[in-house]
């Protein structure tokens, strides 16, 4: 437990030993992640399915203004990861921003995250099964997509029981090849743009400003590139729960946080002006085979569309590592504080075991409901964790305005990683996710999402609310 924090009543989540430390009854999870391991999550997480995927269809609704809605989203971002970054420099822990949560606001507040960020999670692991084994069937076309599914899963799964090592360097070569991927569209499609390209003539503002203008669907269709750019970036959260089982989280939380500015600059904004620069935005291509595929082909790139389907399988299966391995690790957490099942709260050489188990079966279940009834039942789990992201951001702003003015209270001077401008710019972004939230019921899509995740948030808040006053009173 940090001792910059009054100690919360008990109980409570463990937290990581020092590095050199092995697990034991106060120190129940590993520090297995080495800082190469933390440094290429945080590298290769802001790296998405989402991105590759969801961006086509954002592109479509908002033409090249998805450029400004990227930069836009990527400002709220910016600074709900330098908060979440000064909360968790200065007490990791494996729950991150709900054990944060639990301390600044009560205990249902921190169930009321934890368990719609678990939700997120295991319906995400059930999403990137699917589209990867669509992919893979693709090129087998002979084989069932489900004996996919089942092979993904079961290996993931066996991955994250073994020891957390093994997640990491999974993830660490999954970093390097998203990097890689990107990094390289990043120099072709900047040497096209500047016309130094073999075969290619500069385009110019062309596709930018005369293809309908810069906001050729006016603002619903940049409303629905924004909502787009959120969900792309949701997942970015997972490196602090990692850092907590790292060999120097504090320090693993401030390298990953200070490189989020350029990362979300480059990566998306960048790539985002680059698409929209070199392909029409209303072009079929973007939403049949993807944006970066699009830009390959009018490149010239030879099979760049398999090279694409290459990346987005690697990326997907990323994500399934991840999803996988945070949720299990927010369960945990979840139980270590008394807020879920304890059976789920047994760990074995440094793993939480029947975590790992019950999120990975769980995923496993949504894949068959989507099978089942994929219009019903997996639709509506769909829209249940349409708006989590927003959620989770508005929990990190709130536990970020009680937290830090308690830090300073208990320990006078600048924490590990300190977010400037507070509190004005805490409150700038909580009125900005509030902006997005009501934004969305302007649209039947996404205002059906904001319902479904609002009754998710009620009904897990009325839980927390009965525990909280059940416990008040023993």
């Amino acid at each position: 437990m940090s001792r910059t924090l009054p100690a919360p009543p008990p109980p409570t989540e463990s937290t990581p030993a020092p590095a050199g430390n092995t697990p034991g009854p106060g120190n129940p999870l590993s520090n297995g992640l080495k800082q190469r391991h933390l440094s290429m999550i945080a590298l290769g997480g802001v790296i998405g399915a989402g991105l590759f995927v969801g961006s086509g269809a954002g592109i479509a609704a908002a033409g090249p203004s998805i450029v400004l809605a990227y930069a836009v989203s990527g400002l709220l971002v910016m600074s709900v990861m330098r908060m979440l970054g000064e909360m968790s420099a200065a007490d990791p822990a494996s729950g991150s921003f709900s054990v944060h949560a639990d301390r600044a606001l009560g205990r249902w507040a921190g169930l009321t995250a934890g368990w719609m960020f678990w939700t997120l999670l295991v319906v995400g692991v059930a999403v990137e099964a699917i589209g990867a084994a669509h992919i893979v069937q693709g090129w087998l076309p002979g084989t069932p997509s489900w004996l996919w599914v089942l092979v993904f899963m079961a290996f993931f799964c066996g991955t994250n029981l073994a020891a957390v090592s093994h997640f990491g360097e999974l993830e660490f070569w999954f970093a390097a090849l998203k990097i890689g991927a990107i990094a390289l569209f990043l120099v072709l499609g900047t040497l096209a743009v500047l016309g130094v390209l073999p075969g290619t003539d500069a385009p110019g503002t062309a596709h930018l400003l005369h293809d309908g203008g810069f906001l050729p669907n006016g603002a619903s269709g940049l409303l629905t590139g924004l909502l787009a750019s959120v969900v792309a970036y949701g997942g970015l959260e997972t490196v602090t729960i990692a850092a907590a089982e790292s060999q120097d989280p504090a320090r693993a939380v401030a390298k990953a946080v200070r490189t989020t500015m350029w990362r979300i600059g480059i990566v998306y904004v960048g790539s985002m002006l680059l698409i929209v620069t070199l392909v029409p935005w209303s072009s079929r291509a973007v939403t049949e085979h993807g944006p970066y595929a699009a830009v390959l082909e009018r490149l010239g790139v030879p099979g760049g569309g398999q090279i694409m389907n290459v990346v987005v399988l690697v990326a997907l299966l990323s994500a399934m590592n991840a999803n996988i391995y945070g949720s299990s690790r927010m369960a945990y957490s979840l139980v270590s504080r008394g807020q879920g099942p304890k059976a789920l709260g047994k760990v074995s050489g440094g793993v939480p075991r029947r975590a790992v188990l019950a999120s990975s079966a769980f995923g496993f279940v949504a894949v068959l409901l989507s099978y089942w009834w994929p219009t019903t039942v997996f639709a509506w789990l769909l829209n249940m964790v349409g708006a989590v992201v927003l959620v989770v951001w508005g929990f990190i702003a709130a536990s970020q305005l009680v937290l830090r003015r308690r830090l300073e209270r208990a320990a006078p001077g600048k924490p590990a990683v300190r977010m400037g401008g507070f509190p004005y710019l805490t409150w700038v972004t909580l009125a900005g996710v509030v902006t997005v939230l009501a934004l969305m019921t302007l649209n039947a899509g996404t205002r059906a999402q904001l319902f479904s995740t609002g009754g998710l948030a009620l009904v897990l808040a009325l839980i927390g609310c009965v525990r909280q006053r059940a416990a008040a009173t023993r």
